[in-house]
């Protein structure tokens, strides 16, 4: 899948990374998370978006990016998965 396209596909690595920024550093406004990321911006917003229509993010009052407890459950998950079935993680583990 391309990274242009996260609402049909999205790449796990590109969300895990996004919720681990999150989880690290709490709630970021969209171009801090962008640059902590190593995305676009662009492509940061479509993975938001579709984040977001998952119950992963939610935006607060001053329009920062917030990881929802499913976020941070799924992260858990995901990272199980791959350990499980990848052998091993291409980004750290918090």
């Amino acid at each position: 899948m391309s990274s242009r396209q996260p609402s049909s596909k999205p790449d796990l690595y590109v969300v895990a990374r996004i919720v681990k920024e999150l989880s690290d550093n709490g709630s970021m406004k969209r171009t801090q998370l962008a640059t902590a990321t190593r995305l676009s911006y662009d492509v940061l917003v479509r993975y938001l978006g579709w984040m977001n229509e998952k119950g992963f993010v939610r935006m607060d009052g001053e329009e920062n990016v917030v990881l929802t407890e499913e976020g941070h459950d799924v992260y858990e998950r995901l990272v199980e998965w791959i350990l499980e079935y990848v052998g091993k993680l291409r980004f750290p583990r918090f």
